[in-house]
Order: C-alpha cells, then structure tokens, then sequence
C-alpha cells in the first residue's frame, strides 16, 4: 500500500507542472519585468549587456585569438555565439540555484510544487536569452552588408534552435540540483562562482581548439564539457553554415537529459526536508 501511494505522489510530481502552468507563466512574466525594474533603459539592457561585453572581449583577445579567420571566420560573431550561450547557462543555473531560499517566505505560507521555482528562473532566463539574440543577429547584418567578411549563412542555420533547446534541458537539470544543494549546504553558491569560471575558460568562447596544441589531457576535459558541444553544435550553424558533429549532437542530449532526470529524483527525494532549512 506504502508502495503504490508512493508511485501515485510521484506520478502527480510530475503531472503538476501542467497543472500550474499558468502560475508558472506569471511567475516566469513577473522575473523577468523585475530583473530591470529599477533601470532607466530597461529590458534594452538585455541587448547592449552582451554587445558591451563582446566589445571588451574582442579589444582584449582579438589580437591574440582573432588575427586568423582559420575556425573562426569572424572573430566577434564567433566569440559572440560562445558568450550568449555561457552567459545564459551561468545566469539561468546561478538563480535557480539560489531560487529556494528566495522564495522561503512563499514556500511555507502556499503550497506550491516546489520544483516551479528554479524551473521559473531558468525560464525567465531563457526569455531574456532569446531576446538577447538580437544582438547577434544585428553584429551579423552588420558584417554582412557592411565589410568584407563572407558569412556563410546557409540553411542550416534553421538548425541553431536545437543546441539552444539543448542547453536549456541541461540549465533545468542542473538548476534543480543546485537548488537543492543549496537548501542544504549554503556553501555551494561559492564553489559554483569558481565552477563558472572554470567552464569559462574549459569552453572555446575566446579561442578555437587548435590553440589549445595536442595536450590530450587538456582535450579530453575539454570533450568532456557538455557546454563546449552545445557552442560547436551552435556555430556550426550560424557561423559556418554546416550541419553539426552527431557525436557533439549525442552528448550533449544524453547528458543533458542525464541531468534533467537526476535533477528531478534528486529534488523529489528532498523536497520535503527544504522547509526545516529555509
């Protein structure tokens, strides 16, 4: 009897997410009107954050990284593609981590399925994300029509929506461990800021794998970084025009729905716990 009440609790686990989605509409709306509330040019930070940041990157390593177009074809829009996407798995996994204790107040006054909250901040981040976008598709337009870069802009670059969707799956499986890590060891939102640095650097967003020479310690931990998949999968669409590597396309997927899982049973078998530790 234990056992089926037990499968029962975890099948509506899961089936609730459908049941609040309007809440978690209007949650996800509601992060992402506050996350620019208080600034004079709003959401357009969205757009001019990146691009900003892009600039630093290319007067910084542009003369070191960027002086061949062997891999990289244009050195801002490459870096850009590697910075979008590492800026929304560090944003997106870094508030859900901290999404539990944020919301203790809620949490012990309404029931509401616990997961909704880093699920919410992953999604909110997403949105802002996709509008961010923007940016590469107007640093394009303006290589494109303005110098004599030859962008190798194909249909393939249909495709790029997969590695985002990719990356998104994994941003909702290592949130939701992160949130439940947090709950219980407050020291983790320390050692995930050297994490992000390290993923930083262990992912080609300012240099191409050619750089790093034959060192097959160093290449191996680079393969090994789903992240690192998920930007060639990226670029090879949208910067070079080409379908992306399978074994990049098999990796990242398979980890990436690894951790969704192993998110969702680590944060089912403690969620009852969260509220003597909040």
């Amino acid at each position: 009897m234990n056992t089926s009440q037990k499968k029962i609790k975890a099948k509506d686990y899961f089936r609730n997410l459908w049941k609040y989605r309007f809440l978690l509409k209007e949650i996800v709306r509601k992060n992402v009107k506050l996350q620019y509330r208080n600034s004079v040019l709003g959401i357009f930070w969205t757009f001019l954050q990146p691009l900003m940041t892009t600039i630093v990157l290319v007067l910084v390593f542009g003369n070191i990284f960027g002086k061949s177009n062997e891999g990289i074809v244009c050195y801002p829009i490459y870096l850009l593609c590697g910075r979008l996407l590492y800026e929304f798995f560090t944003q997106s996994t870094k508030r859900a981590m901290r999404s539990i204790r944020n919301s203790a107040s809620v949490i012990k006054k309404v029931y509401v399925p616990k997961y909704i909250y880093p699920i919410s901040n992953v999604l909110s981040n997403f949105v802002t994300f996709v509008i961010s976008l923007s940016v590469l598709i107007v640093v394009m337009l303006y290589y494109g029509l303005f110098t004599d870069v030859q962008l190798h802009i194909t249909p393939y670059i249909l495709l790029a929506f997969v590695p985002v969707i990719i990356l998104l799956v994994l941003c909702t499986g290592i949130g939701l461990i992160l949130s439940t890590l947090n709950v219980f060891f407050k020291d983790i939102e320390y050692l995930y800021e050297v994490f992000c640095m390290l993923i930083f650097y262990a992912t080609p967003i300012f240099y191409t794998v050619d750089k790093l020479g034959a060192n097959k310690i160093v290449l191996m931990g680079l393969m090994a970084n789903p992240l690192y998949s998920i930007v060639s999968m990226f670029r090879s669409c949208v910067l070079f025009g080409e379908m992306w590597n399978w074994n990049h396309f098999l990796y990242a997927s398979g980890f990436s729905i690894a951790m969704v899982l192993i998110g969702a049973i680590v944060f089912y078998k403690n969620q009852d716990k969260f509220i003597l530790h909040i």
